[in-house]
């Protein structure tokens, strides 16, 4: 059976789930919105929220994170890995789009190659998914595969439904979380009525649409066009935003620091679009710009796909509205030559 939470309770039922994990929730304390600690009495995000700028992703693939430790003696270098954090982490309020976002990353650090820093907190990370009812306009979630209230990729989904938030329980890890939680009121056959109206009504506010049928495809027969490729990064300014806050990116450099034979490696953000990115001794293959931001649109719809089955990409939105010189890959997509050219 499903549950309710009234919105007034919210605060309650944070402090209850803040005994068993860090609580990480909506916040705009740094400047910009992104997931952080919750602070033990604000729910304030419930009426300004509509996503953070800093993806979600942030909580397990850090912008900068150690690796190990390390210092040289007599026997050689001697290598100490980071100290465990113990606590599990809960984020409440994911959108269905960066909890997509999430599964696709899983992709890289989990089945292609077992990356352990990046599993080790998000094995033990509970998703509590929050229904987007008021997608913005450069939002096109629905044309790749999930929708504002899906509630595939999270352990549990909130949908408002007025005075209270339905509750749907998705995976063992979430019917668990609920079976501890007290204090939550069963939900009736009208709240199930209303948060499937909440649905529908999310679903269609999504307004902005792109065809990705052959896209993969098309990409490849315009792969060697050099002027298109030139004329889509014309406005381009190279400065990485729409990687960096991508919640699917994870391209990332890593780096030394040492003092006196001690040091410790870190690994942070990275983006492709940056002309030291593929730098090498010798030389550097993508020196011109429109070779990076190809590599940055057929790495998404082409390159993903051939490897996973699945566009790396889940219609988020963050890197139109917030490219400073209105970059839309939407554009860029419905524009490829091929697909003009009416190619399969």
């Amino acid at each position: 059976m499903n549950k309710k939470v009234s919105k007034k309770d919210i605060a309650q039922l944070l402090k209850t789930w803040s005994q068993q994990f860090n609580v990480l929730a909506p916040s705009r304390d740094s400047g910009v919105a992104a997931m952080a600690e919750w602070d033990g009495k604000d729910t304030s995000f419930l009426d300004w929220y509509r996503n953070t700028v800093v993806p979600p992703k942030a909580s397990f693939l850090p912008p900068m994170e150690a690796m190990f430790r390390f210092r040289k003696d007599e026997e050689g270098y001697q290598i100490e890995p980071p100290a465990k954090n113990g606590q599990k982490q809960l984020l409440f309020g994911i959108r269905p789009c960066d909890a997509r976002a999430m599964a696709i990353l899983d992709m890289t650090f989990e089945d292609a190659y077992k990356d352990p820093y990046y599993l080790e907190k998000r094995k033990k990370a509970v998703l509590v998914g929050l229904g987007c009812t008021n997608p913005c306009e450069s939002c096109f979630c629905t044309s790749m595969g999930t929708s504002p209230t899906d509630p595939t990729n999270v352990d549990l989904m909130l949908i408002d439904i007025g005075d209270h938030f339905f509750i749907e329980e998705v995976t063992a890890k979430g019917k668990e979380l609920i079976a501890k939680t007290s204090g939550l009121k069963e939900a009736t056959k009208n709240d199930e009525a209303e948060a499937e109206k909440a649905r529908e009504t999310a679903y269609n506010k999504v307004s902005r649409k792109l065809d990705t049928e052959g896209i993969k495809d098309n990409l490849l027969e315009s792969f060697d066009d050099e002027d298109f490729w030139e004329k889509v990064a014309a406005k381009c300014i190279s400065c990485g935003i729409c990687t960096l806050l991508c919640p699917t990116c994870y391209c990332f450099d890593i780096n030394d620091e040492l003092v006196k034979g001690e040091g410790t490696r870190f690994r942070s953000w990275d983006s492709c679009g940056f002309s030291l990115y593929t730098k090498m001794p010798m030389e550097n293959p993508r020196q011109e710009k429109w070779r990076r931001v190809r590599q940055k649109v057929c790495h998404k719809y082409e390159f993903y796909p051939m490897a996973f089955d699945v566009i790396a990409c889940t219609g988020c939105g963050r890197c139109i509205r917030l490219c400073p010189v209105n970059w839309d890959i939407t554009q860029v997509i419905e524009s490829v030559p091929a697909r003009v050219k009416g190619a399969k």
